[in-house]
């Protein structure tokens, strides 16, 4: 395959390609806390790979000219690191301020055809391991970790080449991919290898999410019986993290056609039937995700965060009563530090797998896509797996 779309020119003239560093030094720079163990690069240093946390949103999204405006100063690392204490605000957004801010975490490299953005990325860090390939960085750098930020046409290509490159560890951002076949492929090539795919910063990256997860199988709110949420949404969606067998079918209707904005997200309504029976409603009006139980429910908004009701015997009768969330309860912002905690969970053998792994993101993938299909038949049944993995979706809110 060609890498035109890709980072593919050699490393820049007049900036310095540094040797790796053994495993366990920090770089020029980076605090030395004892605990460094995985060395890490980023490939596209754009919003979120790295301006980010360096300067405020340019209204027009698809202007990427910040590398040139005022930056704060490398003032804020390990304050605002809550791996231990998850839920608190403050957290670093971008990619890269992640990867630094973690303690056990070498931040060595970083790959982009922007020079600007190489330059900038370098001064912050003090790092000189700087690529316009980004191949030739996992080549040469050895990287444990590697987020891949790029826009969405690249991610596919690039996850599958830092898994053959030796990571065990990955989070891109979002959307993962355009389509179904690139999702295979990303997913597919971590699982031959046991590596752990992280696929966006959203809320379900969030710990409070983990919390809920473990609740409902805990039996909190009786027996699952329903999902419901706004809409499919597969780069934002918090439901498919709840479901305990693969999608069986899906209907649906009211989809629109092709926005002028270049986006064909699915826009109307309707519900997918997973193999075990348990529903899922995409409801206009819904919020980000409800657990509706025999027993209970929980309910999730950015805005308000978790919210539990249960069932109770109360003076006035059986009642659905409010109770108390058990930390953490979600706080914004849920920036990227939370994906590479997932990631370094799992690398570690704390978690089988990310929150908003790659699999669980595919899977909300394909029912998108289904429900599209459906509405164009009239809200026809619509089975699944997808035979036709060509299939896939545009979007218009990307940087």
């Amino acid at each position: 395959m060609q890498r035109r779309h890709f980072l593919h020119t050699v490393v820049a003239s007049g900036l310095a390609s540094g040797a790796p560093s053994a495993a366990g030094t920090p770089g020029p720079g980076q605090p030395d806390t004892g605990k460094t163990r995985y060395r890490a690069g980023v490939i596209g240093l754009g919003w979120m790979g790295l301006l980010y946390d360096l300067a405020g949103r340019i209204p027009d999204r698809f202007d990427v000219d910040d590398a040139d405006r005022p930056t704060p100063k490398l003032d804020i690392h390990r304050r605002f690191h809550h791996h231990d204490h998850p839920g608190n605000e403050g957290l670093p957004t971008s990619y890269a301020e992640a990867l630094w801010d973690r303690p056990e975490v070498q931040l060595v490299a970083g790959a982009d055809r922007d020079r600007k953005r190489l330059e900038a990325f370098g001064e912050r860090y003090r790092i000189q391991a700087l690529y316009t390939d980004a191949i030739e960085m996992m080549e040469r750098e050895q990287l444990d970790i590697v987020a891949v930020a790029t826009n969405t046409k690249g991610r596919a290509f690039l996850t599958v080449k830092a898994a053959e490159s030796g990571a065990t560890g990955i989070f891109t951002e979002k959307p993962m991919c355009h389509t179904l076949e690139e999702a295979d492929r990303m997913v597919q090539a971590c699982a031959d290898r046991g590596i752990a795919l992280n696929c966006g910063a959203i809320t379900t990256t969030h710990p409070s999410f983990g919390r809920a997860r473990e609740l409902v199988r805990q039996g909190a709110i009786g027996d699952l019986v329903s999902i419901e949420a706004s809409g499919p949404g597969a780069q934002h969606q918090n439901w498919s993290y709840f479901l305990e067998s693969p999608p069986a079918w899906v209907c649906g209707t009211g989809d629109l056609p092709r926005r002028e904005s270049g986006s064909d997200e699915f826009k109307g309504q309707g519900m997918m039937v997973a193999s075990d029976g348990l529903v899922v409603h995409f409801r206009a009006g819904a919020p980000g995700v409800r657990l509706c139980g025999s027993k209970g429910e929980m309910t999730f908004s950015f805005v308000s965060g978790w919210q539990l009701r249960q069932t109770a015997q109360t003076p006035a009768g059986t009642r659905r009563v409010s109770m108390p969330w058990p930390a953490p309860q979600f706080v914004p912002p849920y920036g990227a530090v939370y994906s590479l905690a997932d990631v370094v969970d799992c690398m570690e053998g704390r978690l089988d797998e990310p929150k908003n792994s790659g699999r669980r993101v595919a899977v909300a993938l394909e029912v998108e896509i289904a429900l599209k299909l459906s509405s164009a038949k009239g809200g026809a049944r619509v089975d699944l797996p997808l035979a036709d993995r060509s299939l896939g979706l545009n979007y218009d809110w990307f940087r």
